[in-house]
């Protein structure tokens, strides 16, 4: 048997579908393919695939519903493709579980970047620098990945966070993002310090980050204080800076 990663491509359009399924192939998945969004659940349950890209416009039920029932099972990465370019589609998307989007037409070499950064997300939490936060507004191991903070219990070696006892299910992206919050303690992280830190890329490393990749990081951002039940305007976990990014908020006293 293969130990290659598996990829699922729903796309109804066979020359896309056959365009993605090439390029996963490529970066090394075992591609699977279905062309309706009823196919691709049912293929995303018995699959559990580590990526799938998703098509908006099926023929049965549209690519956001779809992202909602993947997403009640699958902590799969979600690439939702698109030829609707409207802010509004590209953020319903991410609402939905998805994890990242590409509006057609695409770049096949785009699309396997986007994969392969996804993919290199899991990462041994011993090699991250951690920020010293004052005395007892956050208690963290760098060298297990285990931090406590406020009720909060996230473990990175398992990769499962817990509030007042309580398992949360996040997506990896909403893992990944209040990791990276956890570790730098008061220290702000700007969005555009987040959107790196999801492409896996330095944070010296000068490449674009558009108004739409921040926005994408509000987006999850938004979905993870939904999860965690914290609120915007006196956060317990997530404290945004305006104009700028987002820190920790302050031990409860």
């Amino acid at each position: 048997m293969s130990d290659a990663r598996v990829g699922l491509v729903i796309e109804d359009d066979q020359d896309i579908r056959e365009l993605v399924r090439a390029v996963l192939t490529q970066a090394g998945f075992d591609v699977s393919v279905a062309a309706s969004g009823t196919e691709g659940v049912l293929a995303a349950r018995s699959l559990n695939p580590d990526v799938i890209t998703l098509d908006l416009g099926l023929p049965d039920i549209d690519g956001f519903e779809v992202s909602r029932q993947i997403r009640e099972f699958s902590d799969a990465y979600i690439v939702m493709l698109t030829a609707r370019a409207e802010e509004l589609d590209t953020l319903i998307g991410l609402e939905s579980g998805a994890d990242d989007y590409l509006t057609k037409p695409f770049r096949p070499r785009e699309l396997r970047a986007r994969i392969a950064a996804m993919m290199r997300r899991p990462r041994t939490a011993a090699t991250d620098t951690v920020e010293d936060a004052p005395a007892g507004e956050r208690q963290g191991d760098p060298g297990t990945g285990h931090y406590s903070h406020n009720g909060l219990d996230l473990t990175y070696a398992s990769r499962s966070v817990t509030v007042d006892g309580q398992e949360l299910n996040l997506t990896r992206t909403e893992f990944e993002l209040l990791y990276a919050l956890l570790e730098a303690g008061r220290t702000v992280r700007t969005k555009s310090d987040l959107v790196r830190r999801l492409r896996d890329e330095d944070y010296d490393v000068g490449s674009y980050i558009s108004e739409a990749d921040e926005r994408s990081v509000e987006v999850h951002m938004g979905n993870l204080r939904k999860k965690l039940g914290d609120s915007p305007q006196r956060p317990r976990w997530l404290q945004t800076v305006r104009g700028v990014g987002y820190r920790l908020a302050p031990a409860a006293r």
